[in-house]
């Protein structure tokens, strides 16, 4: 049986043995084929508030929110339509945020491909969480998580989130609140929002959002700000839109959130011996540290004891910048690392996709191709290298018994099945 794996730009073609593979991948559906007018449509007629014509006046000062490079948002797309309707607003008055939370600046270029023309009409700022002059402090939310935020953002007339929908590893879906926290928040925010109780919490996982404690933190940090609009698309394998909702937040998000669900959440009956993932390819495959996410949704459905062979092109490294790579030196292997996580005062950036990377591996051995990382790296992180997905699905079946069933996720975290007797896989959206 031929696989296509979504991997780096390209892909990658696999050869597995068709009488023992499933193949599970989200439901396909088309790109809408006027997505600019689906879009405008939507920004035109949103959902609970006001148009952004009726809202913004010539003199507001308006703040954007924008997914940075490891997420495979069509902003540019959204964003002229969004800029359209700002017609009347002095463009200087118009700030666009690039809500990295701890991730690293976007380059020049990297801008200009994910905002097109935009990049060079209208100021564009990489938020950063560690500059403490770039954020303002709002009360803690009701759970106790220290609220820090973009200053440019707070200090807006009118704030705008242009995300999208799709089932997140902790956060239960990503779009939506996420634009808010973690994607502008301060690192002291963060840190919470992402520490060891919260990512070890049994409800933050794929999908779930209520009861979730950290999409709860998330969604009351987002209403403190008061987003007056936003925008949420879903998209298919090709990254084109399939469903576009704007308006008011909770609303907006919510409609999203049940289109993504139904297309990226699979039932299985059992669980396999044998799981093949990717990252779903370029730009979500860049580094190491993304590619957790990838080996998570194999998690989900892979025996325990069993095998996850992941193949992510990894271009960006593990990557250097962000302290993933070294919380990875500090330890011999998964147990040690969770232990270290969990020692009281603990607390450094990128710890959550250790931990979650430890948790994975403490249920199935992980094996990781890539064509960017050396053997040594890969080790380094505690993964097995493998050169050939299909050797190493062969050597993973034949210790896991002749005959072991084998299942892949092509398109890795786009696809998120469960085990259908865990009923909080099956949370209907409120």
């Amino acid at each position: 049986m031929l696989i296509d794996l979504a991997y780096g730009r390209t892909g990658l073609t696999v050869d597995l043995p068709d009488d023992r593979t499933t193949v599970i991948e989200p439901a396909y559906s088309p790109g809408l084929p006027d997505q600019t007018g689906a879009v405008r449509a939507a920004v035109r007629n949103p959902i609970g508030t006001p148009t952004l014509r009726e809202m913004v006046g010539p003199s507001d000062t308006v703040a954007i929110s924008v997914c940075d490079i490891t997420r495979p948002m069509p902003s540019s797309t959204v964003l002229p339509v969004i800029l359209d309707e700002l017609a009347g607003t002095d463009p200087d008055n118009v700030v666009i945020l690039v809500a990295t939370g701890t991730h690293r600046a976007n380059t020049r270029d990297e801008l200009a491909s994910m905002l097109g023309g935009v990049a060079d009409s209208y100021q564009v700022v990489n938020h950063s969480a560690f500059d403490p002059s770039g954020l303002c402090r709002l009360d803690d939310t009701s759970s106790g998580v220290p609220v820090w935020l973009n200053r440019l953002w707070m200090e807006s007339d009118v704030r705008i989130t242009a995300g999208f929908a799709e089932p997140h590893f902790f956060a239960g879906f990503s779009g939506g609140p996420k634009m808010v926290a973690p994607g502008l928040a301060g690192f002291d925010t963060i840190m919470r929002l992402h520490d060891a109780e919260m990512i070890g919490d049994p409800r933050s996982t794929w999908g779930v959002t209520h009861g979730n404690p950290v999409h709860g933190a998330i969604r009351e940090i987002a209403g403190q700000t008061g987003v007056d609009f936003a925008v949420d698309v879903t998209i298919n394998r090709d990254h084109r839109i399939t469903a576009v909702y704007a308006g008011e937040l909770s609303s907006v998000h919510r409609a999203a959130c049940a289109v993504a669900k139904r297309a990226a959440m699979r039932p299985v009956r059992e669980p396999f011996p044998v799981v093949v993932t990717t990252n779903s390819g370029y730009p979500l495959d860049l580094n190491l540290y993304q590619t957790i996410k990838g080996m998570s949704a194999a998690a989900q459905i892979v025996s325990r004891g069993g095998t996850i062979v992941c193949a992510s092109e990894c271009s960006d490294g593990i990557p250097d910048h962000g302290e993933y790579k070294a919380i990875l030196s500090e330890a011999d292997g998964p147990s040690d690392l969770l232990a270290k996580i969990a020692e009281p005062g603990y607390r450094r950036r990128d710890q959550w996709q250790v931990q979650i990377q430890a948790q994975i591996q403490m249920k199935a051995d992980v094996k990781l191709m890539s064509g960017c990382l050396t053997a040594e790296e890969v080790r380094a992180a505690h993964l097995d290298p493998v050169d050939d997905i299909a050797d190493a699905v062969e050597e993973a079946a034949r210790r896991h018994g002749n005959g072991a069933a084998v299942c892949v996720l092509p398109q890795g975290p786009q696809t998120i099945p469960y085990l259908d007797n865990q009923p909080v896989r099956r949370e209907k959206q409120r």
